[in-house]
């Protein structure tokens, strides 16, 4: 989302370099043994987040270099920035994907929209290893279309040197004690989700009154945000030019790591579970070759290597024997059972319901609908007196030549 993805910082990277390599290296020997395989003559397009797999920077592996290397089958990799810019090319008709890797709600929406191919499993061994508790889900019944490649959850950043008492609920972004301090998430499935959990509704709710009334209370909130935001939220909360915010957990940790002052807490009433999958589409021309990537990817020690550098939670049990342990016992990478039980996934919206929520957060971040009426009759006026001037000009000219 999911969601905007984050690379961890050079700083963090350093700090866990010198023990993260020491355990990392047996590991990384025993890969570069594997033979090297004849090229194949065929290459496949991969189209992911930025910053959302191992690259060989910071002693991590190359996974693409890796996967050729092992298959002779070589990796164009490209990279967008969110769900929706993905669904622009794939829809667009010029982009020629292998593999994609978009989040659970647009993984449901390619499905009813029959643009996402049935993966052939005996092509993917390596399934086995994805726990069951990221089989058959909600986003993709069946698990017939994806297989997970990350996850995690959504929660509360907030800076102990100006909020001294424990937060616990999401109602802390309404408080006005941190007016103007106060940050959100800049897109509406992420921002109305924590209208939503307090209110006690579903994150996919087709009801018009819900999403209003979660719409209302996100105007009540508008006040008292200081800004709307996705990266910047970093840069804002370690300056403490913010005091809150609500992100991803991945990028959490990094947070954390950077500062004292910061906590990562999961609030009370629930919280939005999100995972990113691997997905063929339809028009790839190199499905088999596709599958033996996603089988590449699902491998323990490659998953392993990968998310040591990702920074975010694997759905594989197996392969966190090959992860930095601090990672793995880390509670914000991965939550218990008692958090992971209040939590929702996002899917797909009808369209009816997709273009009210649409509207209804351009009003929210407008103000309402009085303020995008007054904007309107604020920016009619000046067109007038425009128009105006130039009628005058005109008429002015033409009497000066006469």
């Amino acid at each position: 989302m999911r969601k905007g993805h984050l690379k961890k910082s050079l700083a963090v990277g350093l700090s866990l370099c010198a023990p993260l390599c020491l355990a990392m290296a047996p590991a990384l020997a025993a890969l570069a043994k594997e033979a090297e395989a004849p090229d194949r003559g065929v290459t496949i397009n991969v189209y992911n987040w930025g910053e959302y797999i191992a690259n060989g920077t910071d002693d991590s592996l190359d996974v693409n270099a890796e996967f050729t290397r092992r298959t002779g089958i070589r990796v164009n990799y490209t990279t967008f920035d969110s769900n929706e810019s993905l669904y622009s090319k794939l829809v667009g008709g010029g982009a020629d994907y292998d593999v994609i890797i978009p989040s659970d709600y647009m993984v449901s929406r390619l499905i009813d929209e029959n643009m996402l191919a049935q993966l052939d499993f005996s092509n993917i061994p390596n399934y086995r290893y994805i726990d069951e508790l990221f089989r058959n889900p909600e986003y993709d019944p069946g698990g017939l279309h994806s297989v997970p490649y990350t996850w995690g959850v959504v929660g509360l950043f907030y800076n102990t040197d100006y909020i001294k008492e424990e937060i616990s609920s999401w109602s802390a972004l309404w408080d006005d004690r941190y007016a103007g301090k106060i940050l959100m998430f800049d897109n509406p499935r992420d921002s109305f989700a924590i209208a939503q959990f307090l209110l006690g509704q579903s994150l996919n709710t087709s009801d018009e009154e819900d999403w209003a009334e979660a719409a209302a209370l996100l105007k009540q909130q508008k006040p008292l945000v200081q800004a709307y935001v996705m990266d910047r939220i970093f840069d804002k909360m370690e300056s403490s030019e913010a005091w809150i915010a609500p992100y991803y957990s991945g990028d959490a940790a990094i947070l954390v790591e950077n500062s004292d002052s910061i906590r990562f807490v999961v609030p009370e009433e629930g919280t939005n579970y999100f995972v990113d999958a691997m997905c063929i589409p339809i028009t790839s021309r190199h499905k088999a070759e596709a599958e033996e990537y996603i089988n590449f990817l699902c491998d323990p020690e490659i998953a392993g290597a990968n998310m040591n550098y990702v920074g975010y939670s694997t759905p594989e049990t197996a392969a966190k024997a090959y992860m930095d342990q601090e990672m793995v016992e880390n509670p914000i990478y991965y939550p218990d059972e008692e958090i992971l039980a209040r939590t929702q996934v996002f899917v797909n919206l009808p369209e009816s319901t997709s273009k009210l929520v649409d509207r209804l957060w351009a009003e929210a971040k407008m103000g309402g609908p009085g303020e995008s009426a007054v904007l309107i009759v604020i920016i009619l006026g000046f067109l007038g007196m425009y128009v105006g001037i130039l009628i005058y000009k005109r008429r002015k000219r033409r009497r000066e030549l006469a």
